[in-house]
């Protein structure tokens, strides 16, 4: 599930664990990871500007990216750094202009980025942004990531993963 609307609220659900969610409350400037299961957020980040989109990586259970109104793009691995974005990049979009729309190309290491008048812009992610995990044997890639995101919040709040 994904909505945005005009004034840069941001819900982005996450692919492999539905009660893990993104949200960017109306024209503030932080990014909030909640989990349904937990009645306040698990991870906060204070991005310095309103945000205008969230999207989570369709490649690493832990990775998402937030663009903001300033025109800046933070990447954030939550399993690498769980403060700080492990990449940020401005973009120089000219006065006025504002970052309102981002996604994850599927195939390739590439972000999108939209801006409210309409351009996109394309960003190649560096090679430390896009490392996927090793697969053991004996499971998925599915499954690491699922183990990824739940030792993930296991490790932030104890009380969302059941045993």
């Amino acid at each position: 599930m994904r909505g945005n609307d005009d004034d840069g609220g941001v819900l982005t659900t996450h692919a492999s664990r539905s009660s893990l969610f993104c949200s960017s409350p109306l024209s503030f400037s932080l990014t909030q990871v909640w989990d349904h299961e937990v009645n306040v957020p698990i991870l906060t980040f204070d991005l310095g500007e309103a945000v205008g989109d969230v999207a989570w990586s369709p490649f690493s259970s832990t990775v998402f990216a937030a663009v903001t109104n300033d025109g800046k793009v933070s990447v954030f691995d939550l399993s690498v750094d769980r403060h700080e974005p492990l990449c940020d990049q401005s973009l120089a979009l000219g006065a006025g202009r504002k970052l309102t729309r981002v996604a994850f190309n599927t195939k390739d290491p590439i972000i999108l980025v939209g801006d409210d008048k309409g351009v996109v812009h394309a960003l190649k992610l560096s090679p430390n942004l896009r490392k996927l995990t090793p697969i053991p044997d004996g499971m998925t890639r599915g499954d690491v990531e699922i183990e990824k995101v739940n030792d993930l919040i296991g490790a932030v709040d104890p009380r969302a993963i059941e045993v």
